[in-house]
């Protein structure tokens, strides 16, 4: 007893004492904070942009340099740069209409458009619309034009028709259609109603009012479905107010449910309006890309034919295993199959796009799949659903899928794992649909980022690598090099005292498999000096920890945690995507793995290398699924992980949308123990084995995950008599909005306090500010 005593009374002493020797100022994390990207990117010039484009195969983008910005037009052809106007000229004409003084360098708009046949400019600026002539140099206001009532309806969430003469959108459960030019509205359903209505936006994790529908190519139809959610189970929250509290109800299907989401398919006749049922059962509300059905941006996995007369779509199964290629008479609704495919685990058809495509000219269907266990394209005969030849081969995933060239019969993708010193590197491609002459378009080294022109003759290359500014550059469709649009300059940023983060090479927990990541130091590390560490972890398994793998300099508050004391490392764990099926499958039906092993070994070997790292002093934290792995490592590996911050986290896949579970999980089932297959996984379930500090955060109003996972947790460690920490947003969703400073200032105060042995200064107040060259 005496001892122990003693024990316990020299550790205190210890503690109080590393305290006290370790006080952070306001000007400690005024230092950190100067390392936030809000902070850093001023310092940053000649950025990779976003193109423009405009007639002739030209483009304009704005430019962010030392002296303020400027805007660049682009010939294509010639790859010559010029201004599209004289901003000195401009400056003034703007002064003299406005009486304020606006300098060549700081214009006070960030975007314009050519008008009159390219004879003026127009741009917003200070709330009003302007007009600047080419041609005599002056400067006038632009009347706002009142839309008349007719016109406003639907406004924000309208579909837009390829001819950009109609516009539907959703009201009452059914869809309307309104001429831009009159403003006149159609009806073009009436049979919608509460719960079964057409073109819903709802995936139980995300809604809108939006309408979800795929115009026909010659403007005439739409495809899109009636969604049945009328027996699918309701999700509550309840807001945080004076007085009555309002009460935010919605369909929120969970795994095991005996009645989810449905889709039935439909296309509507716009000139003349008429309903026509495609004639298959309803299909779940499943998407070949994602938990969701519209997370390309329109209706995703169906593909007009170029007259509308058919419509190829692909069902999937409610557990991702099986798709169905269909392709369906638009004039009456028949609908013949072309062929299915199953998988063991899950069926995804690319990452950031789908990648299967309907060729109705040559009766064809490009097809994605990872059959061989890298994802690849085949091309399938439309008619007889036969294989007539697999596209492309190798130890590479093909990503997207960015231009067919049906005359040519080319294929133009970008692709990962071609490049040996990271994966995670992206490259693009061009190949014959017979899979001969497979060109790199993208030689250089790095994560490049490609986006075409318009006419498909020409590609934007941006490439950079983690610790690699970018260089932009233009080339045409076979890759020669038109011109070297510009090369980021962060001279100015180093010279703050800036550095990037350090590409790291691990082994995954099976002794084998690479693993690549990211380590951030404090800028001015003490080799002599053990640093704690923290993990900052998602775990996917749609995409891991670190994100981008081009050049960011600025990622999230990493680098100044590390500048807090910390070392600060990212893992992009097995069982994510981007590699092989196999990689990515690793933790198929197991999502509580959540990569922990593989961070748990990444750590260590990194200390050996690094020798400042104190795997003594571990800490973790994440948002979203980075909130279930923290929690999950606090209770799961208690003696290696000792500071946890877990926001926001689906703690409780059962208590999170039915998609995404079931996907990567399997279906729900009970095993013979009586037990759910789901239960192992619960995050509650383990709370007794909590040893260290961990806080849990979430927004009340989350209805991405609803805040009762995290609840069920604080009930378990109560019930455990535990103590843990817990922050709560009023009124917040999933993230944190206007709390994210509180978020972020409450993080480094933890780690500071009860992983460094810190003091932190009081209440410190995070300003996110703007880059001054994007002030008005």
């Amino acid at each position: 007893m005496n001892k122990l005593l003693i024990t316990l009374v020299t550790g205190s002493c210890f503690l109080a004492a590393h305290s006290q020797q370790q006080v952070l100022t306001a000007k400690d994390y005024a230092q950190a904070e100067s390392f936030m990207g809000y902070n850093t990117a001023q310092y940053i010039d000649h950025s990779p942009f976003r193109p423009n484009w405009i007639s002739g195969d030209r483009f304009w983008f704005r430019d962010l340099n030392a002296n303020g910005s400027e805007f660049i037009l682009v010939n294509a052809t010639t790859g010559k740069l010029s201004a599209p106007f004289d901003p000195i000229k401009l400056a003034a004409a703007l002064s003299a209409v406005t009486g304020k003084t606006y300098a060549a360098s700081h214009l006070p708009f960030q975007s314009f458009s050519f008008i009159n046949n390219e004879q003026s400019v127009s741009f917003l600026a200070s709330g009003k619309q302007w007009e600047y002539s080419l041609t005599d140099n002056t400067c006038k206001e632009i009347p706002k034009k009142t839309a008349p009532p007719s016109d406003r309806r639907g406004m924000g969430n309208e579909v837009l028709s390829p001819d950009g003469k109609r516009a539907v959108f959703i009201k009452d459960y059914n869809l309307w259609v309104k001429d831009i030019a009159s403003g006149q509205l159609k009806q073009l359903t009436t049979d919608g109603i509460k719960d079964f209505g057409y073109a819903t936006d709802n995936a139980g994790w995300k809604h809108s009012d939006a309408a979800i529908v795929l115009w026909s190519p010659d403007s005439r139809k739409i495809a899109t479905f009636k969604q049945d959610q009328r027996k699918a189970g309701d999700m509550y929250l309840v807001t945080t107010n004076v007085g009555h509290p309002e009460l935010k109800a919605w369909k929120y299907p969970l795994p095991g449910d005996k009645d989810i989401i449905t889709i039935q398919r439909v296309i509507i006749n716009v000139d003349t309006p008429s309903v026509i049922t495609l004639q298959v059962p309803p299909d779940p509300h499943r998407a070949t890309l994602s938990d969701d059905i519209s997370s390309g941006g329109t209706f995703d996995d169906v593909d007009w034919k170029a007259d509308g007369s058919e419509l190829a779509f692909v069902s999937t199964s409610r557990d991702h295993k099986q798709e169905k290629v269909r392709i369906a008479n638009a004039l009456t609704g028949a609908v013949r199959e072309v062929f299915e495919e199953t998988v063991a685990t899950q069926f995804e058809s690319g990452q950031g796009s789908i990648n299967w495509r309907y060729l109705a000219a040559s009766n064809e269907l490009i097809w994605f799949s990872e059959r061989d266990n890298y994802g690849h394209l085949y091309l399938y005969d439309a008619n007889t659903g036969k294989l007539k030849n697999q596209i492309t081969k190798g130890d590479f995933t093909i990503t997207r899928l960015l231009k067919v060239d049906e005359k040519k019969r080319q294929l133009y993708f970008l692709a990962d794992g071609s490049q040996t010193v990271n994966p995670y590197f992206t490259s693009f491609y061009k190949v014959d649909f017979d899979g001969r002459h497979l060109t790199l378009l993208t030689p250089e080294t790095g994560n490049h980022q490609v986006s075409l022109s318009p006419s498909g003759s020409y590609f934007i290359d941006s490439y950079s690598q983690p610790d690699v500014a970018p260089v932009t550059v233009l080339r045409n469709m076979e890759g020669k090099l038109i011109s070297t649009v510009q090369k980021t300059d962060i001279s100015r940023l180093v010279a703050t005292g800036w550095k990037p983060a350090i590409p790291i090479t691990v082994k995954a927990h099976d002794g084998q498999t690479d693993l690549y990541g990211l380590l951030f130091t404090p800028t001015h590390a003490d080799p002599n000096v053990k640093y704690p560490v923290i993990d900052y972890i998602y775990p996917g398994p749609q995409g891991g920890s670190v994100g981008s793998w081009s050049f960011v300099a600025s990622r999230g508050d990493n680098q100044s945690l590390a500048e807090l004391g910390f070392i600060v490392v990212e893992i992009e764990g097995s069982s994510n995507p981007l590699r092989s099926k196999s990689f990515h499958d690793m933790s198929y039906g197991n999502m509580a793995e959540n990569t922990l092993p593989d961070q748990i070994a990444g750590i260590r070997q990194l200390a050996k290398q690094y020798t400042y790292m104190d795997t003594s002093r571990v800490g973790i934290w994440g948002h979203s699924g980075g909130g279930f792995a923290t929690a999950a490592a606090m209770f799961r590996y208690p003696d290696f992980f000792k500071v946890g911050i877990s926001e926001s986290g689906n703690h409780e896949n059962r208590n999170y949308e039915d998609d995404w579970g079931e996907r990567y999980n399997g279906l729900e089932y009970i095993q013979a123990d009586g037990k759910s297959n789901y239960e192992s996984q619960a995050n509650q379930v383990y709370a007794k084995n909590l040893k260290g500090k961990l806080l849990l955060a979430h927004g009340l109003m989350d209805d991405n995950v609803p805040p009762g996972n995290t609840m069920l947790v604080v009930d378990a460690l109560i019930k455990a008599n535990k103590n843990f920490d817990l922050v709560v947003f009023p009124n917040s969703p999933h993230g944190y909005g206007k709390y994210s400073p509180y978020m972020m200032r409450r993080r480094w105060d933890y780690f500071s306090q009860n992983l460094k042995g810190a003091t932190p200064p009081q209440e410190y107040e995070l300003k996110m500010t703007t880059d001054p060259r994007n002030a008005d």
